[in-house]
């Protein structure tokens, strides 16, 4: 019958594919040998395992021992008692509460089970009853139902672990060593996902490795290049390697839909939020935090989606991401979270609230740590209806000493900004005027390495320009804004020190009327790219800070990203699926040469991928600058010889092109002379293909198109009568 029915699909198909199986010779067919067709899985690893784990189906069941023993008279009443205790955890299903009875059904077993509606509240129920004293005789020991089959398999006899021999891994920063000095960067379009060198010497993408369906959702480099994570609806997993990118950790979360690295690529962080079936239900949250090398969960966090809001405001179903931020630099030290009013930090030693308490902050709103050093600064509104001013202020960790205090008047809103060094803070603060009606904009600028931290104020010539962009210039003291009502606004780029002052703000230029509402500084300072997005339809400026000049101007229309390489030789912009047309990429150089274009359909993601920090001192980088051109003329002729090689492949391809231009016009030269009788006969015996032997004559034509008869029956009538 089996075979029957296979049959009549095969049969659905063909005539829908319309395909006539007669003419086909179904037994002429062979696949591949083996079960997988010759086709290997990428999931070989999961089958080898000895005892591969299923998901049960009673994830959402847990199991609790110790409940008192008794009669069937107070049978009900115990019932109703653990079912309050376990209905403030999470919802208890309809008939989701089961108490066995003994073989004659007088009395309890002194166990029962419990169903909620989703895993994620039986692993919450079990956490927060494991240990509940009931009374002094009945203390709650509570199992997931899925833990029973595993402790069933628990061998009588100990035995020792079999030891597997040592085997060395790929080198993960292997990459960095590429003798051409190039830059990866990964792209996802349609169902694939490719990483590619960006070889800019000959003006093409070099491929690395591509794979389809790779992730589910969407890919992310780790802070340092490391490693490439992927998404996937069991959780999340990541790879690394130079080509061949292999799997090296698995990080089981059912419903993964964010992650985030530390800054020192030592943790991973998921979430996932659940949304019950019973709209009355609370969204509840999970976070986990994984060791990134072991895949072992460090610390999770689950409650109501408002637990993870800015400021854990109630009434607010959507969640902040990342909920955690952690500290500056890569040693993964501290992370912190915000709570209604509240600010708890944890270290990582222990993954506990540093001093076993959270940082009392009343109506805390903002809040960024340093990217150096373990400083945070925290935003506090205006309270008491002006009554009590708005704050911002430096925090030291894990002192919690206060470094700094600024008290700000008629604020309206509060947005950080840390220079990548850690040197400046700059607060952009919005103020009402005193009428209330409308509000100014300035900037309190903060010297955090000077002594006492000494702030600057700073105002725009004209007070009521919109701030559109801020951005800092990367270890270095510059910054730029766009600034302006009008359709063209203005870019303003002002410097924390000069040569006249070094410890004054001062501004260096104005540039009036640019098409730009995005910054995007190199990395390593000098240059910026002034870029026009969404409603500019992708105008490019590259700027030279240094110089104070335009360097070049582009488009690439409909541009949503612009994106540097992480050396700042290099700019990529790209057109997302957001667009139907246009969609793939450019690459620029640093100065605005544009260098390469790839289109590709249904195109979704390009990141380049970071490089870690380099070892050099900062006195041995500046030697390398003050020696560049002892080192510059070998990469000079090694230019020179990428531009022969790339000159002479042109001239082969123009050759080939006329090789096969004249092979066609041969060709067709041949069947011409072939239907020369063809055409003697067609023109009654003249053989002449010749144009001059022919004589033109113009002859005109007359042909009637229509004719048309009018009757005037008025008139008709009139003569009639006379």
């Amino acid at each position: 019958m089996a075979d029957v029915m296979i049959m009549k699909d095969i049969e659905a198909t063909a005539f829908r594919l319309g395909l006539d199986l007669s003419s086909i010779d179904l037994d002429s067919i062979h696949l591949p040998p083996s079960d997988d067709c010759g086709i290997p899985s990428d999931d070989e690893d999961v089958y080898e395992e000895d005892n591969p784990e299923f998901d049960s189906g009673f994830g959402n069941v847990i199991v609790v021992d110790n409940v008192p023993i008794v009669p069937m008279e107070k049978f009900e009443k115990l019932e109703t008692v653990i079912r309050k205790i376990y209905s403030q955890v999470g919802d208890i299903k309809e008939n989701g509460l089961w108490m066995p009875l003994s073989s004659d059904s007088t009395k309890t077993l002194g166990y029962c089970f419990i169903e909620f509606n989703t895993p994620q509240e039986a692993e919450l129920a079990k956490k927060e009853t494991q240990g509940y004293r009931l009374d002094r005789s009945h203390i709650f020991s509570v199992t997931m139902f899925d833990e029973f089959d595993k402790f069933m398999k628990v061998p009588d006899q100990w035995a020792p672990s079999e030891s597997k021999p040592y085997a060395p891994g790929e080198n993960l920063q292997n990459w960095l060593t590429d003798a051409k000095a190039r830059d990866q960067f990964v792209i996802r379009a349609g169902s694939d996902t490719e990483v590619l060198w960006n070889d800019a010497r000959h003006l093409k993408p070099d491929p690395v490795y591509k794979r389809s369906f790779w992730t589910e959702s969407f890919v992310q480099w780790s802070p340092l290049g490391t490693y490439l994570a992927t998404v996937h609806r069991q959780g999340a997993q990541v790879w690394g390697g130079a080509t061949a990118f292999d799997r090296l950790m698995r990080y089981a979360h059912p419903q993964v839909k964010l992650i985030d690295f530390s800054p020192g690529e030592k943790y991973l962080i998921t979430y996932s939020s659940h949304e019950p079936s019973n709209p009355r239900d609370i969204n509840r949250v999970v976070v986990n935090i994984f060791n990134v090398r072991t895949g072992k969960v460090m610390r999770d966090f689950k409650g109501i989606a408002d637990d993870f809001t800015v400021g854990g405001a109630g009434g607010v179903t959507g969640v902040s991401w990342p909920v955690f931020k952690w500290s500056g630099g890569t040693d993964d030290k501290y992370f912190a979270r915000m709570g209604k009013n509240v600010l708890s930090v944890y270290e990582t030693d222990t993954f506990s609230l540093v001093d076993k308490k959270s940082l009392k902050v009343e109506n805390i709103m903002d809040f960024s740590w340093s990217p150096t050093d373990p400083i945070i600064a925290l935003y506090v509104p205006e309270m008491g209806g002006g009554n009590q001013p708005a704050r911002v202020s430096l925090i030291q960790i894990p002192g919690k000493e206060e470094l700094r205090q600024k008290n700000l008047f008629s604020v309206s809103d509060c947005k950080m900004y840390w220079q990548s060094n850690g040197d400046y803070l700059a607060v952009n603060v919005d103020r009402y005027t005193k009428t209330k009606k409308s509000t100014y904009t300035g900037f309190e600028l903060f010297r955090i390495k000077e002594r006492d931290i000494p702030i600057e104020v700073l105002e725009l010539e004209n007070k009521n320009d919109k701030i559109i962009a801020f951005a800092w210039e990367p270890k270095g003291h510059r910054f730029a804004i766009i600034h302006g009502d009008n359709p063209k606004p203005d870019v303003s780029i002002y410097s924390m020190r000069t040569a006249q002052n070094t410890g004054r703000v001062s501004k260096l230029t104005t540039l009036k009327g640019k098409q730009a509402n995005a910054l995007y500084w190199s990395p390593t300072g000098r240059f910026i790219v002034l870029a026009g997005l969404k409603g500019f339809n992708g105008q490019l400026e590259f700027y030279n800070v240094d110089e104070l000049e335009t360097m070049a101007t582009a488009e690439h229309f409909m541009a949503t990203d612009v994106e540097w390489d992480p050396t700042g030789r290099y700019v990529a912009t790209s057109v997302t699926s957001v667009h139907e047309m246009e969609n793939g990429f450019n690459i620029w150089s640093f100065s605005g040469k544009h260098l390469y274009r790839v289109l590709k359909d249904h195109f979704f993601q390009f990141l380049w991928r970071p490089r870690p920090p380099s070892f050099l001192s900062a006195e041995k980088e500046e030697e390398i600058a003050k020696s560049l051109k002892k080192y510059s003329k070998k990469y000079e002729a090694e230019d020179q010889d990428v531009s022969a090689m790339l000159s002479e492949q042109e001239r082969e391809r123009r050759r080939k092109l006329k090789e096969e231009w004249d092979k066609w016009v041969s060709e067709w030269k041949g069947l011409h002379e072939e239907e020369k009788l063809q055409r003697q006969n067609l023109r009654d015996g003249e053989a002449s293909d010749e144009e001059e032997e022919y004589e033109a004559k113009d002859i005109q034509v007359e042909e009637v198109i229509n004719v048309t008869e009018e009757v005037e029956v008025e008139h008709a009538q009139e003569r009639t009568k006379a």
